[in-house]
């Protein structure tokens, strides 16, 4: 008993979520794969003349000198004060700290639609290729140092590649390793896994707790029965279930004991036409959330049990944001890292998007769309704690470690947050709900040296989330630049 007690005991020390490897693994060397993509060691190294935004919603910090000793952050201190003996020095004149981007819905995997043409015809089956290779380093180049996979098509490559990546054996992010989806009858997804009852989602839940997945995803067509007995499941083992619902209504969700809710309030079923129990409604949300006003009385009953249950909500807006005709910018770098037949797929998906805006439906996306936005300013401003994701899924417009960038940018130019307090709901407030908050997530003496360095001053343009120069992880800076030349032309391939 005493020694189950001592190895729970270290485990929590080190982040665990649960009973698999923990989310933040012990600092490991970086071996020969990682060694070409290290730009400063790690070691002892002192960051002058550095704006610093410290993730906890403050203003940035001037002129500083960050002291980053091994893996952890020794001091934050005025640049004017003395640098102590055995630090490297660099100038960091003209540039931003911040923390490490902790991604809560990013996934492993790229949607491909087999002979996709320019009418938006495409043969079935639908397909999930796993991106083993290019979507960890692309996650790091961006400034993603943790992530939770929020969904696994291939659970057992995502548990290698976290192993791989915390031996120091491959570059990428610190992982959550999400269990397969929780999906019910009627999946439109050919490689998931469709649970048969109460019975299966608990045996479900228990066999990949012991395989090492760190969190759940309960899916689409999930019923309120398994969906309550995976929560309860879940959390026997120590662990966090969250739901990209749809047959489950949000107010049900909370009821049975859900932990976090994907997609903003883009997914909530409970007011669109013919919605049945158990079943997905043909709207999927759309109607529930264009007739859901901020600050109304729907709204507001549906907020306040969220916060009274504790309830986390996961905003996704770089996904929704392909639904608005053109209201995504074709960035350049982002378009790189494409595989031709990639890029040609989102350009046909965004054209058809833009084709159809003035729609009768286009036209009630974008209400609904306008209402999520306020709906998750709203859910903040009552106490809610809202987690930042990009979903790289869609129609590909949206890509590992760039549409993490893009929800920060989202979350100030569409929910109406300031600069700093988007920063917080991308970075400390993931690190709340993983219950590593005294790890990561902010920029604070004695926390993980897991953070990034930008060009200019994201705190006036947070486009400048995008100029990243190094990533820290561990106290190990990466060349974000070669990381993403090694995957340039690559996503959507592997």
């Amino acid at each position: 008993m005493k020694t189950r007690l001592l190895a729970a005991a270290a485990a929590l020390a080190l982040g665990s979520t649960g009973e698999g490897a923990p989310v933040l693994a012990p600092p490991a060397s970086p071996g020969p794969e990682v060694q070409p993509f290290v730009h400063i060691p790690a070691g002892q190294t002192a960051i002058t003349h550095l704006r610093i935004i410290d993730g906890t919603g403050a203003a940035p910090t001037e002129d500083a000198t960050l002291l980053i000793d091994g893996a952890k952050i020794a001091a934050v201190q005025p640049a004017a004060a003395p640098v102590p003996a055995g630090y490297r020095v660099i100038d960091g004149s003209g540039e931003t700290a911040l923390p490490g981007i902790v991604g809560m819905h990013n996934h492993m995997f790229y949607i491909a639609r087999p002979n996709l043409d320019a009418t938006g015809h495409a043969d079935d089956p639908l397909v999930v290729p796993q991106m083993t290779f290019s979507a960890p380093r692309l996650y790091l180049a961006n400034g993603v140092t943790t992530m939770r996979t929020t969904g696994s098509v291939e659970p057992y490559a995502d548990l290698n590649v976290k192993r791989e990546i915390d031996s120091g054996q491959m570059p990428g992010p610190h992982m959550d390793v999400t269990a397969p989806y929780l999906e019910g009858a009627g999946s439109y997804f050919i490689q998931m896994h469709q649970l048969t009852g109460p019975d299966d989602a608990r045996k479900t839940v228990d066999y990949w707790a012991d395989e090492g997945a760190t969190s759940y995803k309960a899916y689409m067509n999930i019923t309120r029965a398994e969906l309550g007995a995976a929560a309860a499941e879940a959390h026997k083992r120590g662990l966090k279930i969250t739901g990209h619902l749809c047959s489950v209504t949000y107010p049900e969700a909370a009821q049975l004991g859900i932990d976090d809710l994907e997609h903003g309030f883009f997914v909530n079923t409970q007011l669109d036409p013919g919605k049945q129990p158990d079943k997905c409604s043909d709207g999927q949300g759309t109607p529930t959330l264009a007739a859901m006003t901020p600050g109304g009385p729907q709204a507001n009953a549906l907020i306040n049990l969220l916060v009274s249950k504790h309830v986390a909500v996961t905003s996704t807006l770089p996904v929704f944001e392909q639904g608005l005709p053109l209201h995504a910018p074709l960035n350049a770098k982002a378009m790189s890292v494409l595989s031709p037949e990639a890029r040609t797929d989102y350009l046909y998906l965004r054209n058809l998007a833009a084709s159809r805006g003035n729609s009768p439906r286009g036209q009630e996306f974008r209400q609904a769309y306008q209402n999520d936005a306020g709906l998750e300013h709203q859910f903040v401003q009552a106490g809610g704690l809202l987690l930042a994701g990009p979903d790289p899924t869609g129609n590909g417009g949206v890509i590992p470690g760039f549409g993490d960038q893009r929800e920060i940018e989202l979350l100030v130019q569409d929910d109406g947050f300031t600069p700093v307090e988007a920063i917080r709901i991308a970075t400390l407030n993931g690190a709340t709900f993983l219950g590593l908050q005294d790890r990561i997530g902010s920029i604070a003496a004695g926390k993980d040296a897991d953070l990034f360095i930008v060009r200019g001053n994201p705190a006036q343009a947070i486009t400048d989330v995008e100029n990243v120069i190094v990533v820290f992880k561990d106290g190990v800076g990466y060349d974000s630049a070669k990381l993403l030349d090694s995957v340039k032309g690559r996503y959507g391939q592997y």
